[in-house]
């Protein structure tokens, strides 16, 4: 009798186990990434992305006046912009880091031959209209801040 205790027992904390592992094995599943950017000049920063690259504002901190952060999205891209003082009371680990640094936006397009004749002339082109050697048709530009914003298209798609 105490060895079928002893076993039902076992069976019992093996299977709360089986099951808690089942649970922690079931992938997890990102469902966006939206970059938060350290920028000098919200207000600006938003200016140029909704006038000059066509996105919407979707959201503002405050409502109205100098914005300490903001929110762009045109289709399916967002990107956040929070102002340096702002970020770095947030974040105590970026206050010895500047604005800037070794980011890249990589944004897939459709119909970039129209995006790069509207652009070209209002933004600062840092790379032309080319084909990559994995056979995408790209260009990238440098926004007021510095970053640089590659738009890419696989031709068809």
């Amino acid at each position: 009798m105490e060895k079928l205790a002893l076993s039902l027992i076992f069976i019992a904390i093996s299977s709360v186990t089986i099951s808690q592992t089942k649970k922690d094995i079931t992938p997890m599943k990102l469902e966006s990434l939206t970059p938060n950017i350290m920028v000098k000049n919200v207000n600006k920063t938003l200016d140029y992305y909704t006038k000059i690259l066509g996105f919407n504002i979707i959201d503002t901190n405050p409502e109205s006046g100098e914005f300490e952060w903001g929110f762009v999205m045109l289709d399916h891209v967002g990107i956040m912009f929070q102002e340096e003082k702002s970020l770095k009371n947030e974040y105590q680990e970026l206050k010895t880091l500047n604005i800037g640094g070794a980011l890249t936006l990589y944004i897939r397009i459709k119909n970039i031959n129209k995006l790069y004749k509207k652009l070209e002339n209002k933004v600062t082109i840092i790379k032309p209209m080319n084909t990559t050697f994995y056979g995408t048709n790209e260009f990238a530009i440098m926004d007021i801040n510095g970053f640089i914003l590659t738009f890419s298209e696989t031709p068809d798609e």
